[in-house]
């Protein structure tokens, strides 16, 4: 077993050899320096994935459902979905008058393709028609102004809430609060704005506008219209509970045999989870491929300038093993100096790791203007340094273990020999 003394010496030795061939083994360690930094720049951008997502989901609410006829993360067969009743606005009234268990229970009625004008200015987006309730909820929240009230919603006047997109598209940073705007040719009275939910993941939501229900009706009718209901449970631990009692009432509201499949969907946050799922497994897959192909090369570098150190250095070890030196404190010595080659390289890639992540940020933010970046985080975590330093030292002792093999089992007198 090798002693602490031992090991020191072990480790200046490796170090004092690095020295003497310094720029070499800054050269060896190429491949381990892109290596690391594809570690480091892929774990960076699922954190920031995760980051946005999280975003996304806080602002809309895990305690949400959305009872549609549609199932928006796209499963089922879609000419079925088709085939469905639409939900009528007297089965969404039905259900929020027997639900019990949820804190609130909204209709909402959308027109898919609308424009708000405003002057020159026009912008293609969706007309959602919905109660007052509805600025209760965490999809509801206005950044800038308010909500309508109940009384505007049960008289139905023309004002409206602009979500995050369109608003800067109309009316970029200035406040649009009071402003008139056109929908479907009826001049609206915009009172707020919606804060921003989409961000890289469906940010559709933020390009739709919000009126009152009774308004939409007198603007679009609600004739042959399929209505989405929103269920707030108002505890994500209640969300069981409150989507168990929503489907039975549905299925007795729409005369759904028991035997039968439920003809409506309901739709949760949770539902998309796979998508994002799917984007980090074929980061995860591409990053790892690429970082694997970077560290065998790196250890098949690292691997042959030890077997050339081993060469050089023949003679220094036979003397050393002459004058007692064990093996296994010869292997520590040539292990520790691979290992090291391999820290090398990634003290060399942190660096450049984190220059690439703050130039890709930067671009991001700056001239290619995507605001949710502005989520990630501009650092690279604490895990995922030592996770790139971790893995270079694995990587730097199993190519440094034949070489420093070799070295252990050489013949102390055949070693004194050579020349």
């Amino acid at each position: 077993m090798l002693r602490w003394s031992e090991l020191g010496e072990s480790f200046r030795i490796a170090v004092e050899a690095l020295r003497l061939n310094l720029m070499r083994s800054i050269l060896t360690t190429a491949g381990v320096v892109v290596g690391v930094v594809l570690v480091v720049v892929m774990g960076w951008t699922i954190k920031g994935l995760d980051a946005v997502w999280e975003q996304t989901i806080s602002i809309i609410g895990r305690d949400m459902l959305y009872i549609d006829k549609w199932n928006w993360a796209g499963g089922g067969n879609w000419r079925n979905m088709e085939a469905r009743r639409n939900i009528t606005l007297r089965q969404a009234t039905l259900l929020k008058d027997r639900m019990e268990s949820a804190e609130v229970v909204i209709p909402l009625a959308r027109r898919w393709s609308s424009t708000v004008q405003y002057g020159s200015k026009s912008v293609s987006c969706s007309v959602q028609g919905t109660t007052y309730e509805y600025g209760s909820t965490p999809a509801g929240t206005t950044e800038i102004g308010r909500w309508y009230s109940e009384s505007e919603d049960l008289q139905g006047d023309r004002v409206v809430v602009l979500g995050y997109g369109v608003a800067q598209a109309v009316f970029e940073d200035s406040n649009p609060t009071n402003a008139i705007v056109k929908i479907a040719g009826y001049p609206f009275r915009v009172i707020g704005v919606v804060e921003k939910r989409g961000f890289i993941f469906m940010d559709f939501i933020d390009n739709q506008v919000f009126i009152p229900l009774r308004t939409f009706q007198g603007v679009y009718g609600f004739y042959d219209r399929s209505f989405s209901i929103a269920v707030k449970a108002g505890n994500e631990r209640l969300l069981e509970i409150v989507r168990d009692e929503a489907v039975g009432h549905m299925r007795d509201i729409r005369n759904v045999a028991p035997d039968a499949n439920a003809d409506f969907s309901v739709n949760e946050m949770e539902a998309f989870d796979a998508q994002v799922t799917t984007i980090r497994s074929s980061i995860w897959i591409v990053g790892i491929g690429l970082t694997v192909l970077a560290f065998i090369v790196g250890s098949i570098g690292i691997m042959n300038i030890m077997f050339v150190s081993v060469a050089e250095r023949t003679k220094e070890i036979g003397v050393r093993k002459a004058i007692g030196a064990r093996r296994s404190s010869i292997l520590t010595q040539f292990l520790i100096e691979s290992a090291l080659l391999c820290m090398v390289g990634a003290v060399i890639a942190l660096p450049i790791s984190q220059g690439i992540v703050t130039a890709a940020r930067a671009i991001a933010i700056g001239p290619l203007e995507l605001e949710w970046v502005s989520v990630v985080s501009p650092y690279i975590p604490v895990d995922l340094l030592a996770i790139a330093i971790g893995v270079s030292i694995l990587v730097g002792l199993a190519a440094g273990f034949l070489p420093a093999r070799r070295a252990a089992t050489l013949d102390p007198v055949e070693a004194l020999r050579y020349d």
